[in-house]
This record gives structure tokens, C-alpha cells and sequence, in this order.
């Protein structure tokens, strides 16, 4: 299965284009949040995605909220969830997960705790997005050090999925790497390319 994947948006109209245009060759398209800037319109800049919701599946970031990605596309909209999708299992983890410094908008995180119980009533996933990146891996904000989840890391050793997807920390885009069978990658708004 080909899949593209991006994250972090935060209302860029070109990096919009370039998703539905890359999307034309693949067969899942991959969304880890922060689609919006600051919670502010949100509903429009979705519209631009609007032409593949059908092929899309999403998790909000810390810039939107469950109720507000929802509302906002037809896509697929996964927090604490999964879907099984042409043969594979899909989960997502929306968020910013721990809780990261008061942003003048405001931010949707979620604590640690909060967020293992979500992750722990998924049994089983191929696919893992999630808005936050893993402790340790692809999450290095520079003068805050290391903001990743032990969360989403614990989730990646326990159901031990073939990719994990995850944004958040723009200093890492491109990051990637292995956890175990798992490949992970810090996305960023360039369209990546995956082959399952």
C-alpha cells in the first residue's frame, strides 16, 4: 500500500495543494495534526483538503481540537481509536502530549496519563499516528530539550506497529528512524512517502 503522510500544516495553502496533489498516487493519506494556527479557521483550510477526505485519515494536533477537526472534515478522524483500513489496523493519538507551555492561543494536550489510557484500549495497530512524537525519538525542541511522550514510546514497544507517523516538534521534521519492527518519522508539511 502506498501511503503519503504529513503534518503540521498550520494553514499553509501550498502545502495543502501539495498534499491533494501527491495524494493522486497514493492509497492512504496520513494527517498528524495541527492542520489550524492557534484554533483560528480551521473549517476553511480543511476545505482545501476537502477532495480527499475519502483516502484521508487524521488525528488532531495541539492547534485543534477533537470536536473542531470532526466538525471540520469529512476524513477520518482517529483520538484513542483505530479503523481498519484495506487490510490494515490504524490508530491515532491526538494532542500535544505532555502538556506543553501555555501558547498565547492556547493549546488541546493531554497529560501522560491521559494519554496511556487512550492508547491502551487500542489492541492492535499496523499503522500508529499521533500528533506528539515518542520520548527519545524525533523530539528534541531545542532549548526545551526533549518534549516527546513515554506514552506514545510505551504504545510503540507494546503494540509494536510497522510505522508510526507523529509531527509536533518542527526542529525534528524528517527525523526518522527504527524502534524494534517499527519505523517512525517526524513528518513535518512535505509530503512523505511510505510503502506498506
Amino acid at each position: 500500500m502506498r501511503i503519503v503522510a504529513v503534518s503540521d500544516l498550520h494553514l499553509d495553502a501550498e502545502a495543502a495543494d501539495a498534499v491533494v496533489a501527491a495524494s493522486e498516487g497514493a492509497d492512504l493519506v496520513l494527517g498528524a495534526g495541527d492542520f489550524a494556527q492557534g484554533h483560528r479557521e480551521l473549517e476553511t483550510y480543511m476545505q482545501r483538503l476537502a477532495p480527499i477526505a475519502d483516502k484521508m485519515i487524521v488525528v488532531p494536533g495541539n492547534n485543534e481540537t477533537l470536536e473542531t477537526l470532526s466538525l471540520a472534515t469529512e476524513a477520518t478522524v482517529l483520538h484513542g481509536t483505530w479503523v481498519y483500513w484495506q487490510g490494515l489496523i490504524v490508530a491515532g493519538l491526538g494532542g500535544g502530549v505532555p502538556p506543553i507551555p501555555k501558547q498565547p492561543w492556547g493549546s488541546w494536550d493531554l497529560s501522560e496519563d491521559a494519554a496511556g489510557a487512550l492508547l491502551d484500549m487500542i489492541p492492535a495497530a499496523d499503522v500508529l499516528i499521533s500528533h506528539s512524537p515518542p520520548y527519545g525519538m524525533g523530539d528534541d525542541h531545542g532549548a526545551e530539550g526533549r518534549i516527546g511522550s513515554r506514552a506514545v514510546k510505551a504504545a510503540i514497544l507494546h503494540l509494536k506497529p510497522r510505522l508510526c507517523v507523529f509531527g509536533h516538534v518542527h526542529d525534528c521534521w524528517g527525523e526518522s528512524g527504527r524502534l524494534g519492527p517499527t519505523r517512525w518519522c517526524n513528518l513535518g508539511p512535505a509530503p512523505v512517502w511510505f510503502d506498506l
